[in-house]
Formats: structure tokens, C-alpha cells, sequence
């Protein structure tokens, strides 16, 4: 006799399963469950509700090449809000220790090291010199 675990492998044969967006998905929703427990609102319950719903309906479809979209959709937009984000940070910490200037003629942005006077700066892209304070 198969145990427990084999019955829901066979059932799950051939379905989607979880992944990220379902996972964020279904964390959103708990939060949401979470905040009606304090606050009482039908609203934000019915909403996290149909959120768990729609998390099993991906978790049990058998439309696994429409699922798989879905969650590249998820993905893609997930690393590029993830990416800015990032950059935003690491130019947030350069800032102390570096300026970052437009060439005149092209608009190449050049990074140069902050402190150090009035500096001649050579774009790199056109070759054009220019004298900046740093």
C-alpha cells in the first residue's frame, strides 16, 4: 500500500505545482488574513481569500505552459524592480566618495573621485576635455 506522500505525488503528476509568483501570492494573502484579525474587514478578507483560491487554481492546473508564463511575467518584473533598486542603493553609497558629470558634448556620464580640486576631465567616449570642480 502506497503511504500519504505517494497518493499526492500521483495526484500532483501532470500539474503546475508552486512557484514564486504563487509563493508571493499566498504570503500577500496570509498577511492579508493576518491584518483581519485585528481590523475586521470583510473587503481585505474576501480579497485574501480569492488571492488563496487563485494560488490552488495555479497550483492544481494542468496548463503548465501557461502557468510557466505567467511566472516569467512575475520574474522579469520581479529583477527589474529588484535591479533599480539595487542601483539606486550602490549610487546612493558612491555619492561620498565620487561625482558623476556629463560630458558637454556627447552626455556621456563620467565618474570621478570627489575632493580632489578642479580637475581636467577627458571623456572618454568623444575625447573632448573639460575642466570641473570635484
Amino acid at each position: 500500500m502506497g503511504g500519504f506522500k505517494e497518493k499526492i505525488a500521483r495526484f500532483m503528476y501532470g500539474r503546475y505545482g508552486m512557484d514564486q509568483l504563487s509563493r508571493l501570492i499566498s504570503y500577500v494573502c496570509l498577511i492579508l488574513l493576518f491584518i483581519t484579525i485585528f481590523f475586521h474587514n470583510n473587503i481585505v478578507y474576501l480579497i485574501a481569500l480569492a488571492g488563496l483560491v487563485y494560488t490552488y487554481f495555479r497550483a492544481f492546473s494542468r496548463n503548465i505552459s501557461k502557468r510557466h508564463a505567467e511566472n516569467e511575467a512575475y520574474l522579469k518584473l520581479h529583477y527589474k524592480v529588484l535591479g533599480k533598486f539595487n542601483n539606486m542603493k550602490l549610487r546612493a553609497r558612491d555619492n561620498k566618495t565620487h561625482r558623476i558629470f556629463k560630458c558637454p558634448s556627447c552626455g556621456q556620464k563620467i565618474r570621478v573621485p570627489r575632493g580632489k580640486g578642479k580637475i581636467s576631465i577627458k571623456c572618454p567616449k568623444c575625447r573632448i576635455e573639460f575642466i570641473k570642480k570635484s
